[in-house]
């Protein structure tokens, strides 16, 4: 078994202080308005709304009254934003522990990620314990290990397909859940097993592979197998409607997470020979992180709040329904302490900036190390 070794944050006098400030301003927050940190009944009122829009289409696929390619078609792109809505509201804020007060719902609901055919284990080891704290780190921050297709970190070694990423991305992007389900869970299983990451989280490596591959099993019966026996379309239909469904979710995905840290307004870090950040911790996750369409009240509520990744990323055990408020709360604070504060004005306006990005890393001169 590898030793995983830790980096560690530096501990700057200002930086230290700027994070108890902010801290102690949304505890304050909380107190004064007598809130819970949770997402309370909103949360289950959006569990439900979002449920719908994906089980209703599927419950129509299963009865056979759709008929005519368009009606199916659309009844697969309908369960596709469900999917997207589903892993950006419900299983995100539950496998932080921001759904409920209560443990065991907030692990069922983040189960909701096994229901829609990934893993929510390996999610959370990925996504909680590694990219929280080691956002935009090099060689620890694994949504920006682009596995050498992508260049997403000017530490990355440059490639000549890079020149490209920023055209070929989008297309990649869709394919975000198909290959998390079929081969990303059970990569990243194995690799955290090596890491040591599986014990520290206090389960078993046998343990979490059987629920992984039950839990595909069951996804792939319901999804595919009884549509084909039960729905009277041709075999083909659901299979297509299966493919459809997932590469409009994994674009959906993609576009929502990637112009969070992979932007022009956020930086990129590498442990130095000491195995030590240049920051502190708080400071790290605002120099590596942007908020994006603000304003947008619908915007922000299908996609879970995750426009206010700063908010996110200091409070990821705050439920995403009270980031709007607190984000001014943070910006402020921000400011009086000389620290950065990123955000776009607009979704187009963040991922045109992801693409420049894309396009400035495909460039073997963005090579820093």
């Amino acid at each position: 078994m590898n030793t995983f070794q830790k980096p560690t944050f530096s501990n700057p006098g200002l930086q230290i202080q700027f994070y108890r400030s902010v801290l102690n301003k949304v505890n304050r927050y909380f107190r004064m308005y007598g809130l819970k940190k949770n997402g309370h009944w909103r949360m289950l009122v959006k569990a439900a709304v979002m449920f719908a829009i994906y089980f209703g289409p599927y419950g129509l696929v299963l009865s056979g009254l759709l008929t005519g390619t368009f009606w199916w078609v659309v009844a697969y792109l309908i369960m596709g934003i469900g999917v997207s809505g589903i892993g950006l509201s419900i299983m995100h804020d539950a496998n932080h522990g921001a759904f409920s007060q209560k443990k065991w719902v907030n692990k069922a609901f983040g189960f909701t990620m096994n229901l829609v055919g990934a893993n929510a284990f390996t999610w959370r080891v990925q996504h909680n314990v590694l990219h929280h704290t080691y956002t935009n780190v090099h060689g620890m921050d694994e949504d920006i290990a682009g596995r050498g297709l992508f260049r997403f970190s000017p530490d990355s070694p440059h490639r000549k397909i890079h020149r490209f990423q920023h055209v070929y991305a989008w297309f990649f992007y869709s394919l975000l859940t198909i290959s998390w389900m079929f081969m990303g869970d059970f990569v990243r299983l194995a690799r955290y097993k090596k890491m040591g990451l599986i014990e520290q989280q206090k389960t078993t490596f046998k343990r979490e592979l059987t629920i992984m591959i039950l839990s595909k099993i069951g996804y792939v019966g319901y999804i595919l197998v009884l549509p084909i026996l039960f729905s009277g379309m041709p075999w083909w239909q659901p299979v297509v409607g299966f493919f459809i469904m997932h590469l409009l979710a994994g674009l959906i995905l993609s576009m929502i997470f990637q112009p969070a840290h992979v932007e022009e307004s956020t930086s990129f870090y590498q442990p130095n020979e000491s195995n030590k950040l240049p920051d502190a911790w708080a400071a790290h996750q605002l120099m590596t992180t942007s908020n994006f369409a603000m304003r947008s009240r619908w915007f922000t509520w299908f996609i879970g709040g995750l426009n206010y990744q700063v908010e996110h990323h200091l409070f990821p055990h705050v439920s995403h329904v009270h980031y709007r408020k607190l984000s001014k709360l943070v910006r402020r604070t921000a400011e009086e302490f000389g620290l950065p504060y990123n955000y776009r004005r607009t979704w187009v306006g963040a991922l045109w900036h992801h693409g420049r990005q894309l396009y400035s890393l495909g460039r073997p001169q963005r090579q820093l190390s």
